[in-house]
């Protein structure tokens, strides 16, 4: 399994992949002290391969207090997973990282980004990778940066197997 997130100033974005298959088993947006207190404990619950958090990168422009408020909390949420399994691997996964592993491409947006993995794992419904309550695609009941957590689970089994 790989726990994957996407840190954010007051909610952060996780997903719990299989492994081999990439396919989510358990993922949603939650307030940070939920992902602290419920999510991350549960690295112990599954056979965890690595944790892999997006991290912030600079690009020489000025960056507000949300910015390094997400730094801190990355930093907290780093310390957690250490102490609640310290043999646990954790890969930092730059949107560089992710944008080249998906896509090959650094320009390559959000969009690109979700319609690739799209085209990678949807089986039936091609347009949005969902499907419908009766007839559930791969990416059923994904919303906002749930994408984005699902896309550093992706980059990071990448760099596990050493195709990047």
């Amino acid at each position: 399994m790989i726990l994957s997130i996407d840190p954010g100033t007051t909610q952060t974005a996780y997903c719990f992949c299989n492994y081999d298959t990439l396919k989510p088993v358990s993922f949603g947006k939650v307030d940070n002290d939920v992902i602290m207190s419920d999510v991350l404990p549960q690295i112990n619950d599954y056979a965890i391969e690595c944790v892999a958090i997006e991290h912030i990168q600079g690009y020489g422009m000025a960056v507000g207090k949300e910015v390094f408020d997400t730094c801190i909390f990355i930093g907290r949420m780093l310390e957690r997973v250490a102490y609640i399994q310290s043999k646990v691997k954790i890969l930092p996964i730059y949107r560089k990282d992710e944008k080249i592993a998906i896509c090959g491409n650094l320009k390559a947006n959000d969009t690109i980004i979700r319609h690739t993995l799209i085209d990678m794992f949807a089986q039936h419904d091609l347009k949005n990778g969902k499907g419908t309550k009766d007839n559930k695609d791969w990416f059923w009941d994904f919303k906002a940066d749930v994408w984005s957590a699902y896309a550093i689970a992706y980059t990071a089994k990448m760099m596990m197997e050493g195709k990047m």
